[in-house]
Parts: C-alpha cells; structure tokens; sequence
C-alpha cells in the first residue's frame, strides 16, 4: 500500500475511534443518571452491559455517516492540503459534538416523562426555551447543563489530544487519492447499512430487553433522533392532508364508526380459547379460489374454509409488512408518507392487543423465520409486549433456509413444537416470510402458468402445502380443540390480474378464522362485511367478551351493526371502500383514479375517505 496513504487512512479511523467512544460513554452517563429506575425495574449489571453488544452495530453505522464529510476532506487532502482543510475538519467534528451531546443530554431530560429517545417533536420546543425551563426544576435544568458542559469539555479534550490529526505537511500523491478513492466507500457503505445482509439496520437492531429503559438506553440516540426527522420532514406544522375543519373532520369519523346497538354475534364455544395468529406474507385474494382467484394455487386453505368463517370483503390497509402489524395488533390503520412502527416515540402510545389478553392471563409468542429488523418491526413488537419472540437468529443455524430466512415449514413446526410446552391460555404469532421476494422456497414448482409471477405463485403454493402439514399435526395436540386460528395477510401483491397498485382489488387480502373452537353452525360461513386488518382486535375482543374501547380505530366484524367500510393508504392517497361504492384519490397529483358511486352518494362518499385520512394522521401526527 502507498506509505503517503497512512496518514490519512489513521485520521478517518481515530475519528471513527472517537465517535465510537462518544457513544459508549453517553450511554455509561444515562445508565449512571436513572441508576435508581434501573435498580426499582431489578435490573441486573450483566442486562445493562448487554446494551452495550446490542447496540454497538447501531453505533458503527452512526459513525460511518458521521465520519463521511471528514473522508471527503482527506480524499483531497492527499492532492491538496492547504490549512483551512483541516480547520473545516475540525470545526465540522466540535459542532457535530456538541450536537450529539446536546441530543443525549436532553434525552436524560425526558425520559422519566416521556419513555422514549429524543422524537422530533422536541425540535417544536425549541422555539418555546420559556416553556422548556419552566417545566422541569430550576435545579435539575442546571444539573443538564452542567452535565452537557463537561461531557463536551472532556471529550473536545480527547478529541484535540488524541483524536485530531494535523495534515498540513501530507505529502500528496495523485495515486494516494485514487487508492483512498477505491479503498473507503465500499467500507463506510457497509459500515452505514450496518452488514451486507438484505436489510439496512435500523433500531429494531437494538432491541434486547423487556425492559424499555435497556432499549432506549441501546439505541444510539442521534441515529434515532435523526431518523424521527427525516420520518416526519413532511409535517412538522401542519397535516399534508388537512381536507376540512379539524372539527369536521373528527364528526365525521365518529359518525362513520356510529354503532347503532352494541351487539356481537358469538361463534366460539368459549370465551378463553387459545389464539393462533398466522400473518401470510403477501398473500393477496388471488391467491384464494373462493375470493375470485383461479383453482389449485392454496388448495389447503380451501380445506381450511370447511371447517371456518372465511371473511370476504377485507383490505390491507397499508402495502408494507410493518404497517400490517401495527393494524393486526394495534388496531391503527396505516397512513401515507411513513410508517408509525419505525418511530417508537410514536407506537409506544398506541393499544397492544397482547397487552390487553396478557392483563386476561394470556402467555405470548411471536415467531419469524428472517430478520425482523425490517421496518422496526423487532422494536414495535417488542413494545407490544410479546414474551417470547424468535427470529431467524434464534433458530437452529443448520435448518434450511434462503436468501430472507428460515423456509415456512420449519418456523411452522418450531412454534408447533414450542406450543406444545406452552401454558395456556396463549396467543401465539407467525409470521411467514417464503412468499416474499425472491421467493426461494425449497420445492420443485408445481404452479406452471403465471409467467413473470410464476415464482410467487409457487412460493404461495409452498407455504400453503406447510400450512396443510402444520394443521394436520395441530389436530394431534391436546390443546388444538380450544384454539382459535387466525390467518390473515399482511398486505396485497401484485397479481396475474395486474391490478393498479392503488385499486381495491390490489388490496383485497384472505382473513379466515378457524378451528374446532367455532361453533358447529358457523363452521364453512362466509361474512361479507367491509373491513380491514385494523378490525381483527376489535372482533377478537369482542368475541372474548373484553372492553375493546382503546382500539377506536377497530370495529367488530361480527356485529350485524357495524358499519361496513374499508380504508387503505399508500404514499400520498388514500381508497376508501363502501357498500355504495369506493374511491381512490392521490393528493399529490390531484387526481381520483377510481370512482364508483351514484350521484346521490358520491359527496359524501368523498367527504367520508378524506376525512378518515385526515383523522388518521392528525392522530398519528399528535402521538
């Protein structure tokens, strides 16, 4: 390698050496700060040093994003090395310092009130520093500035005695700048993405504990902070989908949700029943024969329907994976722009189904072949308040697998296998991973036909085979005859329909309940009512005879009062779906691509979607 090389190749590494070091003793400093939560939440020192393992690849990656405009600087130092080079350099590192510092100072602020990382909302603070004084103690206000005083004292120390390199008398070489060219992206790219796996890291990569503090203290706090602004960066102030008075808007809401006899027709044998909740990865309705698809792609699905309630009239309400879980377990439909599972400021305020059935006895379970670090799933999960999950990790190393995970027959006997030894009551969750992209499941294609979607539609012929096998040892168990299944998908895909993305029929998905514990007269039933994913808490509380009132968002399927309606979002629209017809609108361009309605309804029709969205997002935008 080229000796002129050295220096600056020493220089970015001993600034990506110090970032490190910031990070690892910011966290040292909120441990010691709520030293006393920690020891009320008997919280032992091996759990918190574990913060440190889980959290350092989310450090690394901060790192690699902070060091990229240094690596710029010395890239051209190796040709051009005047003075003001280095003072930028170093001007750059204090400001991003006290940045940083500044962030994890007032993290120890809030933590106590707020329960989270530093959200954006803070920044809305700043303009009101009157406010920010008075609502916290005189005494306490100085302690923070004092901390952030001298944490950025020493560490400017440090970095000036130990960490700043002077390049001026870099001997420059044209071959030094091309080599450092060639050497470093590749590296800090890897560095940012946090590995080479499929999946870039996100938070979720941090997320240990059952203890929110060990999280929170995990999580590098100006990777968080910085990923709640470019989350919310569209609407700090103001709803992008304000159509009418906040008041309006609400009335609307609340007229839609309008029961009018607060009933709920009973189809399990038993209130308690164990809960099984299979979530098929992107299976959309075309996959189903009786929802319109063609015969042979799920035939093991289509036995399942004999024995249950197959619900005909459901819709993703969102088109990612992490939108459909915050609508199964929380009841909150998706929304255009981000999702709210990737900002936990924001789902740490949201209902847990699983928190309300453990608080009933319930013991809980989730399960997912791959990596659940997509979409902060892990994280949103975690705080729902699962007490076993296992991911791909977790799992026997030798058990087959492709490009995403852990092949669907083998997570399907491993959460089989564990529930077996499982105390009940339980809810138990999969999360099935071989119909997604690149769908590499392990057996020889049977599907012939669907051309560019041939892959698909034998990866969704696959899981369907596994689930035929893993019912037909479930039927085995003793505890099969009071468990109730839920299968439902995740989001739509895209079909050999070739529907708009944006159409209804892209986002009609299979919701099936099933089992022994179905009373005999609604086994092999068909309920047409108009709903979503957001209305399976509130349907399964219903039937377990539960207050599902925390869940607003959720109705109850099995009531023949329930208003019928379905809402889907994607980037910057919403469909909205009603027994008298159904509209898609995109606000940015405008533009409704489908409307089908009589005269007489189409106002209120419009009138009903947007302000469903509009209420959607204020609340989403107020958490």
């Amino acid at each position: 390698m080229n000796k002129s090389l050295f220096p600056t190749i020493l220089s970015l590494a001993k600034q990506f050496m110090f970032w490190l070091m910031v990070f690892l003793l910011s966290r040292t400093v909120f441990f010691i700060y709520y030293n006393q939560l920690l020891i009320n939440e008997n919280i032992g020192f091996v759990q918190i040093l574990a913060s440190y393992w889980y959290g350092f690849k989310l450090d690394i990656a901060t790192a690699c994003y902070l060091i990229s405009i240094p690596y710029f600087l010395l890239l051209f130092q190796n040709i051009y090395s005047p003075k003001w080079f280095n003072a930028i350099n170093k001007i750059y590192t204090t400001l991003l310092l006290f940045i940083i510092l500044l962030i994890t100072t007032a993290e120890l602020g809030t933590y106590d009130e707020w329960q989270t990382k530093l959200p954006y909302k803070a920044i809305r603070y700043l303009s009101h520093p009157t406010e920010m004084f008075n609502s916290t103690s005189s005494w306490r206000f100085i302690g923070l500035v004092l901390i952030l005083s001298v944490q950025f004292v020493i560490f400017y120390y440090l970095y000036q005695k130990f960490f700043y390199s002077n390049l001026i008398h870099l001997k420059r070489k044209i071959s030094s700048f091309f080599c450092f060219l060639l050497i470093i992206p590749p590296l800090l790219f890897i560095g940012m993405r946090g590995g080479v796996q499929q999946i870039p890291i996100n938070q979720s990569q941090s997320y240990y504990s059952e203890h929110n503090i060990l999280n929170i203290g995990a999580v590098n706090s100006g990777f968080s902070f910085i990923k709640s602004i470019t989350e919310n960066i569209k609407n700090f102030n103001k709803n992008p989908f304000q159509f009418y008075s906040t008041g309006e808007a609400r009335k609307t809401v609340l007229d839609i949700h309008s029961v009018p006899k607060d009933t709920s027709i009973s189809v399990l044998k038993t209130n308690r029943p164990n809960i099984v909740l299979i979530i098929l990865e992107s299976w959309s309705a075309d996959l189903i024969e009786d929802l319109g698809a063609k015969p042979g792609i799920t035939p093991q699905f289509k036995e399942l329907e004999k024995n249950g309630i197959l619900f005909t009239n459901i819709y993703a309400s969102g088109s990612r994976s992490e939108q459909g879980m915050a609508c199964i377990f929380s009841g909150f439909p998706a929304h255009p722009i981000s999702s709210i599972t990737v900002q936990p400021e924001k789902f740490q305020k949201l209902p847990s189904l699983i928190k309300v059935l453990k608080s009933k006895g319930y013991h809980s379970s989730y399960y997912f072949g791959g990596q659940l670090i997509y979409g902060n799933i892990k994280g949103y999960i975690m705080d729902c308040g699962f007490d076993k999950i296992k991911e791909i990790y977790d799992f026997d190393k030798k058990l087959p697998r492709g490009k995403l995970g852990i092949h669907d027959q083998y997570t399907l006997s491993q959460q089989l296998k564990d529930l077996n030894s499982e105390k009940q009551p339980f809810i138990s969750a999969i999360f099935t991973v071989s119909t997604h992209s690149p769908f590499d499941q392990p057996m020889k294609n049977v599907i012939t036909w669907g051309n560019e979607l041939n892959g698909y539609l034998n990866s969704a012929y696959y899981t369907d085979k596994c689930l035929g096998d893993f019912f037909r040892n479930a039927k085995k168990q003793p505890w099969f005859d009071n468990t109730l299944f839920i299968l439902v998908a995740d989001h739509g895909h895209h079909s050999y329909r070739h529907w708009h993305p944006f159409s209804p029929q892209y986002h009609h998905v299979p919701l099936l309940f099933y089992g022994n514990v179905i009373k005999d007269e609604w086994e092999g039933t068909q309920w047409k009512t108009i709903g979503s994913q957001t209305d399976i808490a509130g349907t399964l509380l219903s039937q377990l005879e539960i207050d599902k009132k925390q869940f607003h968002w959720s109705k109850n399927l099995l009531s023949p009062y329930s208003p019928q309606f379905a809402y889907y979002a994607f980037e910057e629209g919403l469909g909205w779906i009603r027994p008298y017809g159904y509209f898609v609108y995109d606000k940015k361009s405008n533009n409704y691509f489908f409307m089908k309605s009589d005269v007489n309804h189409k106002d209120k029709l419009i009138k009903e979607g947007k302000s469903y969205l509009q209420t959607v997002f204020q609340e989403y935008m107020n958490y």
